[in-house]
């Protein structure tokens, strides 16, 4: 039976960070509605409760059922999480003169404490809170304080409850990977056993016995996410996975055909489809993004259907969505950040059942998996590209004159980044965790080229460093590769005169720019 850690989501923006850092663990763990905790369920060895927008005193504040779990598995409340417990167990919980955000200093920690083992005098940790605990419940003791937070930290004495005020999953903690292994491997007593060996070997068993002798469809992106678990498929059922890629005209350049090509090498069975012109069709005159989104979605659907009724044996259709995606297009608030074309489910008129054998994987984790598997270098270290394409990266309405100018520009950055070599002999591509052109087609700006005046379109430029994609940085590029990318893209794309470098980070900005 796999061992697994419970994260009840509340709300908080850094949710995704602290599931991620328990995977980091070698520690399986599931992201839960703050209501939802799988009672009566063995394989659960703790419980860590998550921040949240809200305040303990809100009306529409999220709360649980702590019965549930304290008292029976190991329990760690963050920030909100470490409120709600004194808030429902007799402490206090009051709203402070000036709100608390931002690096602090422990000066005060028991380091005697399981939970803070190995910590060093005068720690950082990471405060982000309008409330604080003034008073903890009686049968609790305090463990570690700031300057500014008496109860930055305190324990039960009766059950193995932990509570901190800070954010021990944020980079700003420096020793927040401590607290948490302190938690997960001693204190639960998790025997460290997720590793992308272990879900090969469990997923090709679950896809052997969860298929049967079925066929099964998978849509090919060109990306990581779907190469793997076309690979993972491949080794669980063989010949009888067809796979279709689907190019709906917003590709990179050239990449249907160099795609195609990369599958086939791997020894996959590959339809392509150009469905491109269906999809000029139906966005034409769309600028909203989420309409974008939820049109090509609707389309890419749309065209699976009419390739399944060719493949008349087929029961299942495969996608590569993983943990990221499922996360991102609904938050626990209700409120949609973005939708993924390859989540919510399939129309019934398909027939086909949904295989998503990736599912519980962060991106850095679908890369270990596809390792694990053998597959080429070349596959795995592709950046990650959105699913809608470079309808995502047009500000505006899409037309396939836009797509070329973007196309072009794109081309230029990527394939720059992939011939650039630092000082410290890393191919710069493989430094950026995602790169891309971004065309602001719904802006026009003055340039001169000779004699002539211009008025054309300004290209942004977009890279990010990053471990997840939950959290990321804007890449420090060389300031001669960005004069280089810059002056080719604008002397050799016709429709571009002003290129741009985007230094936003996330949060609070996203990746992608729709």
């Amino acid at each position: 039976m796999q061992q697994k850690i419970i994260i009840l989501d509340f709300g908080s923006q850094t949710t995704q960070l602290i599931g991620r850092r328990v995977r980091e663990l070698d520690t399986f763990c599931e992201i839960l509605p703050y209501n939802k905790f799988p009672e009566n369920d063995p394989s659960v060895i703790g419980v860590i409760l998550s921040g949240s927008p809200y305040s303990v005193h809100d009306p529409k504040a999220f709360k649980t059922n702590l019965s549930l779990f304290v008292g029976k598995v190991p329990v760690l409340g963050i920030c909100y999480g470490a409120q709600f417990i004194a808030y429902s167990n007799g402490g206090r919980v009051e709203k402070t003169n000036t709100r608390e955000y931002g690096r602090a200093k422990l000066t005060t920690i028991d380091t005697g404490n399981p939970l803070f083992k190995g910590f060093e005098p005068d720690s950082q940790v990471w405060m982000s809170h309008g409330d604080t605990i003034t008073a903890i419940p009686s049968d609790c003791h305090m463990v570690a304080s700031t300057a500014d937070v008496k109860y930055a930290a305190y324990a039960s004495d009766t059950n193995p409850l932990w509570a901190v005020q800070f954010h021990p999953e944020v980079f700003h903690t420096l020793q927040g990977k401590q607290l948490l292994r302190n938690f997960v491997v001693d204190i639960c007593g998790s025997k460290q056993e997720w590793s992308p060996a272990s879900f090969v070997e469990t997923t090709v068993a679950e896809l052997k016995n969860q298929l049967g002798d079925d066929r099964v469809i998978l849509g090919l992106s060109g990306g990581v996410d779907s190469s793997v678990c076309a690979t993972l498929l491949n080794r669980a059922i063989g010949d009888r996975l067809t796979c279709i890629f689907v190019d709906h005209g917003m590709l990179r350049k050239n990449e249907f055909q160099k795609v195609m090509d990369a599958y086939r090498g791997l020894g996959l069975n590959v339809v392509g489809v150009d469905a491109s012109e269906k999809f000029f069709s139906d966005l034409k005159g769309v600028v909203d993004p989420e309409q974008k989104r939820k049109i090509i979605g609707r389309d890419f659907v749309e065209v699976f259907n009419a390739e399944a009724k060719k493949i008349t044996d087929a029961k299942w259709l495969a996608q590569g969505t993983i943990y990221p995606d499922r996360i991102e297009s609904l938050s626990i608030t209700g409120m949609v950040i973005k939708s993924h074309h390859n989540v919510g489910g399939l129309p019934k008129e398909m027939h086909l059942q949904l295989c998503e054998p990736l599912k519980w994987l962060f991106k850095d984790e679908v890369r270990r998996v596809g390792y694990q598997l053998g597959m080429p270098v070349r596959l795995i270290k592709r950046h990650p590209f959105p699913g809608p394409g470079l309808a995502v990266r047009i500000l505006g309405d899409i037309t396939p004159e836009k797509v070329r100018i973007l196309q072009d520009a794109d081309d230029i950055y990527i394939e720059s980044m992939l011939n650039y070599v630092c000082e410290d002999g890393e191919v710069l591509y493989d430094k950026v965790w995602q790169a891309g052109a971004v065309l602001l087609s719904t802006i026009r700006s003055v340039g001169v080229m000779g004699d002539e005046r211009t008025y054309e379109h300004p290209v942004a430029l977009r890279a990010v460093t990053s471990t997840d994609a939950m959290t990321a940085d804007w890449a420090h590029l060389p300031y001669d590769f960005m004069a280089k990318v810059s002056n080719e893209i604008i002397n050799k794309v016709k429709g571009v005169n002003r290129v741009c470098y985007d230094i936003s980070s996330k949060p609070p900005s996203t990746i992608e720019w729709e």
